[in-house]
Formats: structure tokens, sequence, C-alpha cells
């Protein structure tokens, strides 16, 4: 099935064919796992007026890359919203004693992915780095279809906000968007790319890896 995405702003990213200049009324066409087409929506859904469209409000971009997922999703533990919010409170718990109180299992840390996953899904990113070794946490990011990729060094501190520690958004992006790429994008609600490191990944409104809607705010 062919999908086609658009927002008010798409931009395509460093290094694409096209050039990495933001499009107005830009669209990406999605064939399977693949970026068929990239360019204005009125053209390409005159094109192709059978596709699907999904319209989305703000900018449209490539997804994000995490820097030390492992530590994120390793070294941290998300509490299960409601269940042990009372007990724990809602924030992320890190810190060997604070652990070492929670006696982590495989199972719970495997849980814990899991919902660590789907706020980094939640906040446009579509690939981390880092070596994981617990093998549910493992299993969870692969199941998550987060894209793997070798430590980065030297690692800031890791943070779920991609663009923390980042002077451009265009710092953060993984891959470009343009025919033959993979269909790994976000889409972000805020009128500048420019304000994204301001604003914080927290305004994204969809994410898709794979071809597959895999994140939208409700």
């Amino acid at each position: 099935m062919l999908t086609l995405h658009t927002a008010e702003l798409l931009v395509p990213g460093a290094g694409s064919e096209s050039g990495s200049a933001p499009l107005a009324g830009g669209a990406v066409l999605v064939e399977g796992d693949r970026i068929a087409r990239v360019g204005p929506f009125a053209d390409i859904a005159a094109d192709y007026p059978h596709a699907r469209t999904r319209r989305w409000p703000g900018v449209l971009t490539p997804g994000l890359l995490v820097r030390g997922g492992d530590v994120l999703l390793e070294r941290t533990y998300y509490p299960d919203d409601p269940y042990e919010v009372a007990e724990l409170g809602g924030d992320p718990i890190s810190g060997e004693a604070e652990l070492e109180a929670l006696k982590m299992t495989e199972a719970r840390w495997g849980n814990s992915a899991r919902r660590g996953t789907q706020k980094l899904l939640a906040r446009g990113v579509v690939a981390v780095t880092g070596r994981f070794t617990i093998p549910a946490v493992r299993t969870a990011v692969v199941r998550s279809g987060l894209t793997v990729l070798p430590p980065a060094a030297p690692t800031p501190t890791p943070s779920l906000d991609p663009f923390a520690g980042r002077d451009a958004a265009e710092e953060a992006f993984y891959g470009v968007l343009e025919p033959g790429a993979p269909a790994r994008f976000a889409v972000f609600a805020v009128e500048d790319p420019g304000a994204l490191p301001a604003q914080g990944a927290t305004s994204c409104v969809a994410t898709v890896i794979g071809g597959r809607l895999l994140h939208r705010r409700r």
C-alpha cells in the first residue's frame, strides 16, 4: 500500500539528493518500508490519487538518533504507570544504590525497556547507540523497530531528548528523506525546525519506522 505523509514543512536532511533546503507543503510517499518519492504534496498526490494520505501539523524530518541507549534502557528503570507511580513516582530511576533497592530481574528490565522504547518513539527516535547485554532488553529494543548502532565515543550524558546538547536540530537527524531510503521519519508540532533544540522532542506527533506508524500523539 502507498501512503503519503505530508506536513506544513518538510526537512529532507543534509546530504539528501534534493538538497537540505526545507520544502513548504512537502510530502513523503512510502511504499512498503522504503521512501518512493519526496516532493510537493500537490504533485505527488496528483500522480498517486489512490495513495492513503496522512496530514500532520508542523515539520516532517528524518528520524532522530539518541546516544547512550544502553544507559537509558539497561541502567535506568521506568516505573509502570499507574501501578508503581504511587510508590516510586513517575520519574525514571537510575543510580547503583537506587536500582539495587528495586531488586531488578531480567524480566523486570525487559518490561522497563519496553516502556523506555515507547518514550523514545514518542520523541521521534528511530535509532540508538549502545551495546545491550541484558537479553530481555535487547529483545525489547529489536521488537520496537529501533536501529541499534555501535557505542559512540565520547558519549555525553544520555538523555531521552535527542536534541539535548545539540546546537542544531540537524545534528540529531539519522538518515535523509529521499527516494530509496528507509522510511523512517518523525513529525514535530513546531513551525520552525530551528526551534526544535529549544522546544525539545516531546513536540513529536508521529514516528514512522520501516513504513509503519509506531507512534501517534493522541
